[in-house]
């Protein structure tokens, strides 16, 4: 049952303006227990063989698929458009290490059945070129904002995981005529009021940043630190059912990734978001340990009416832990603002 599953917090010394968050977010699991309950599932400790066939031929299908690129300022930024040509297309920012094709099958597929969804690789990443320029958030930013302009998108929906959401709060805040609707999936701000990752987390990011060819231990330890320590060791055919693509990000890349995110957290970002005024949605796992939920908690706080739903014992890899949990949360919210 989704009341079981899915958890809005509310802790009562937040200020006045987390009172319009917490009716936002009362809305929105109303809305998403009266649509969701009798569908929702969660990933099985294993599939039939016909369901992981399909699932491969799935992520094949988008890998395979062909690639456009379009020239923004100092790079050649690579892209896939899917769905049906609409007015209010929905542009997807990926983050730290990963590149287009990781994004949920089941997200794209629920996003693309009534509009147009982008996905691209960020600068560096997959088959987008490095070019001249610093690594920053605020670079990655400009990069978007260059990428709509090569598409000639004037406004668009914007959903960020983890770095991208990272990147989404820098975009809207300094382009706020460009973005429609926000969604911060697995975020934080300044490392003044944000926790910060654990150990288990530094240990990941030193083996994507230093291993150029992972051992299947590697990638073990670094995936293991996606999903709560439980469902980790109830499903070892975890990739049977996660996107591995074969475009991927080379350590330097990684760890050029990782120092524009260090010096992100520490400007101070935390105190600006009460300027954001798009309709937001931040969503994150309860047991996540790349960016603890309390962080959510913070964003959701700061920014007016903003909407918080947090999925009970989901880590930082919610959308493929519990993948239709996420989207139609994710859709849901969508089709309520707009």
């Amino acid at each position: 049952m989704l009341i079981n599953s899915i958890s809005i917090l509310y802790p009562m010394r937040y200020s006045n303006n987390y009172n319009q968050t917490i009716l936002s977010a009362a809305i929105l699991f109303i809305l998403c227990f009266g649509l969701l309950a009798p569908t929702l599932n969660y990933i099985p400790a294993a599939y039939s063989q016909d369901q992981v066939s399909s699932f491969q031929a799935a992520i094949k299908a988008l890998d395979d698929m062909p690639t456009r690129k379009v020239k923004v300022g100092d790079i050649d930024i690579a892209y896939k458009q899917l769905g049906n040509v609409s007015d209010n297309p929905i542009v997807l920012i990926t983050g730290c290490c990963t590149t287009m094709d990781m994004w949920s099958l089941t997200l794209l597929k629920e996003l693309s059945s009534n509009r147009t969804v982008l996905i691209f690789d960020n600068r560096g990443a997959g088959e987008s070129t490095v070019g001249t320029r610093e690594f920053s958030i605020n670079q990655f930013a400009n990069d978007t904002v260059g990428f709509l302009d090569a598409l000639k998108i004037e406004k668009a929906d914007i959903l960020g995981s983890s770095m991208g959401s990272f990147i989404a709060q820098e975009l809207v805040l300094d382009n706020p005529n460009r973005v429609n609707n926000l969604i911060l999936y697995a975020s934080s701000c300044d490392e003044k009021e944000a926790i910060l990752p654990g150990p288990q987390v530094q240990q990941a990011v030193e083996t994507m940043t230093n291993t150029s060819s992972p051992t299947q231990e590697d990638i073990d330890r670094i995936t293991s630190t996606l999903f709560p320590p439980e469902w980790f060791k109830a499903n070892p055919n975890y990739q049977n059912y996660i996107p591995f693509p074969k475009e991927s990000v080379s350590p330097e890349i990684s760890q050029r990734q990782n120092e524009a995110i260090v010096s992100w957290i520490t400007t101070d970002t935390c105190n600006v978001l009460s300027n954001i005024n798009q309709p937001t949605l931040v969503i994150v796992g309860t047991d996540d340990i790349w960016t603890p939920a309390a962080n959510s908690l913070l964003i959701a706080e700061k920014i007016p009416g903003a909407w918080l739903v947090q999925i009970r014992d989901a880590g930082h890899g919610l959308m493929y832990q519990y993948p239709d949990k996420f989207s139609k949360v994710v859709s849901t919210f969508l089709q309520t603002v707009t």
